[in-house]
């Protein structure tokens, strides 16, 4: 019998202080998630409405593949190419935006040919097939995430360079403009990223391939219900042209993305990312949802209205009507947790 690995090993250590410092989730809709397939994902993980929340082992692989950006850059100069623009952002507007991993000059193919520089490491299977079927067909989401950027730095050719992180063989592939996709996965990013309503699921079934392993499947095909409380999934909040998101509460005031982390106590769940029927509400800031077939009142809490994080902790106790946990919140200002 094997002996689970305990958590307090060194290995087990390190990937706990991994998790603590994990980055949040980005503010932008990102150029490398243009060629995903769903429109949904795109517009929850936007809307920081389903947060991944990746183990250390694998945040510590994200590192790896950031760490070999700078390897690979510094082959690339030992054999006389060019390599400018490393971390250059491209903006697009309405929230669409990216970084490149440079632009390089001196290709041996194309020495005069400026490209774009795409660096990417795969494991052992996935490196295989992308000699095998090239990168538009094997990472379709790599190759948009390039036709974008070649649009947005006016350039025509990009340069895909894989390394394999079982045997460090190399791949590249030179990647051509195909501006009429570029237009469309930006303009679908635009559209996703600025609409108030959620998008429908790429499928309704829940054995689907591409939804089997996709961080909103209990969100699309159980609970249909968030567990984040931020500004994005607050139904007073819009997502604006210029790339800012406004809140219609606070007259329309631009919110920070640090604040919007958070959000403040008036939080109001949107009705796209709850499983209840919405009701008539009788005040302006507030809504009504229909749980266990009772009235909640959700907004700023109060006697009466319960706050988002004590909905989402246990809707039944919120739609119970108990007498005895009313009292408390009246008189102690207690909130439920649980």
């Amino acid at each position: 019998m094997e002996v689970p690995e305990g958590n307090y090993t060194i290995s087990a250590l390190i990937d706990k202080a991994h998790e603590d410092r994990a980055e949040p989730p980005r503010p932008h809709m990102g150029c490398s998630m243009l060629g995903h397939p769903c429109d949904r994902w795109l517009w929850l993980s936007f809307r920081w409405a389903v947060v991944e929340p990746f183990p250390g082992r694998i945040l510590r692989l994200f590192r790896r593949g950031q760490n070999e950006e700078a390897t690979v850059v510094s082959d690339l100069r030992s054999i006389g190419v060019d390599v400018k623009g490393t971390q250059d952002r491209v903006h697009f507007g309405s929230h669409v935006s990216g970084s490149l991993d440079g632009t390089a000059t001196g290709i041996p193919e194309s020495p005069k040919t400026p490209h774009v520089l795409e660096i990417k490491t795969h494991a052992l299977k996935s490196f295989e097939d992308m000699c095998k079927n090239g990168v538009e067909k094997s990472k379709p989401m790599h190759w948009v995430q390039m036709q974008v950027y070649m649009l947005g730095k006016d350039l025509t050719r990009a340069l895909y360079y894989a390394v394999c992180k079982n045997d460090d063989r190399i791949y590249t592939e030179r990647v051509r403009l195909d501006a009429p996709v570029a237009v469309a996965a930006i303009a679908r990013g635009k559209r996703i990223a600025t609409d108030d309503r959620m998008p429908p699921p790429l499928s309704t079934d829940p054995s689907w391939y591409e939804c089997k392993f996709c961080a909103a499947h209990d969100f699309c095909h159980k609970t249909h219900l968030t567990k984040e409380v931020n500004c994005r999934t607050c139904a007073h909040s819009t997502a604006k042209p210029d790339s800012t998101w406004r809140c219609e509460r606070l007259d329309g005031d631009d919110i920070p993305v640090e604040f919007q982390r958070t959000g403040c106590d008036a939080h109001v769940l949107h009705p796209d990312l709850v499983p209840w029927k919405m009701l008539e509400s009788p005040t302006e800031w507030d809504a009504m949802y229909e749980i266990d077939g009772k009235p909640v009142a959700n907004g700023e809490p109060d006697v009466c209205v319960f706050g988002s994080k004590e909905i989402l902790a246990n809707p039944k106790a919120c739609a119970s009507g108990d007498h005895s946990i009313a009292g408390y919140r009246e008189h102690l200002g207690a909130r439920i947790d649980g």
